[in-house]
């Protein structure tokens, strides 16, 4: 196990580059789940406030939704920026999972630019891929695996996509209740599979997921 995976994320990777950098980290929530969309996030970690960064702050996956909530909170009330994008269920059938991920973080940091006063000049994303992003040509785009747990600009990324995409869950629940998209947050779930056997897909399921196909070709 790595060291910093032992000791929680630090901010080696964007200390790596000059002061006047600008370092975002970007992470995704949504990959794996049947419905709902794909969601990313650009964050900024302003150098020289460190210090606000909040205790804690770690890979999403790794804290409860209370304690995420509360990382959450203090994030947006802090002195960094950040930005959300994302690519809905018919996007993601429409041009593949991994595209529409791409696409997600491409609009998280579009957002994110936008917020900024200069180019951003590096891009840390979790996972061992290097996504195009043409919003942002020019800034070299490194992956770090497990990135997540190692570097506070990805994990805090981690933490708004989340964050971002469970409220949305929480949306689609009140809309389509049947699903209990509020608890699982469309993961493939007993409850939600034995939903989808009764009630059939809604709109917001992913249709190009063979779990859903295979539904759809025995109703």
């Amino acid at each position: 196990m790595d060291k910093t995976d032992k000791e929680g994320p630090n901010y080696q990777f964007e200390a790596g580059w000059p002061d006047d950098a600008i370092v975002i980290g970007i992470d995704e929530a949504g990959r794996g789940p049947w419905a709902g969309p794909v969601v990313a996030a650009a964050f900024w970690i302003a150098p020289d406030k460190l210090d606000d960064v909040p205790k804690g702050l770690t890979d999403s996956k790794k804290l409860s939704a209370l304690a995420r909530r509360r990382i959450e909170t203090a994030l947006m009330m802090g002195p960094h920026l950040f930005g959300v994008g994302e690519a809905s269920s018919r996007e993601i059938d429409e041009i593949g999972l991994l595209p529409a991920t791409f696409a997600a973080m491409d609009r998280a940091i579009s957002t994110l630019t936008e917020r900024l006063d200069k180019p951003i000049t590096a891009i840390l994303v979790d996972g061992n891929l290097v996504p195009p992003l043409p919003s942002c040509q020019g800034a070299e785009i490194q992956a770090i695996i497990k990135g997540d747990s190692r570097s506070l600009s990805i994990a805090a990324a981690s933490i708004m996509a989340k964050e971002a995409r469970d409220r949305q869950m929480c949306i689609l629940d009140e809309t389509y209740p049947v699903y209990g998209f509020a608890k699982h947050k469309g993961y493939g779930t007993k409850a939600h599979q034995e939903a989808l056997y009764t009630h059939g897909p809604c709109p917001e399921h992913r249709r190009s997921f063979k779990p859903i196909q295979a539904i759809i070709n025995k109703s």
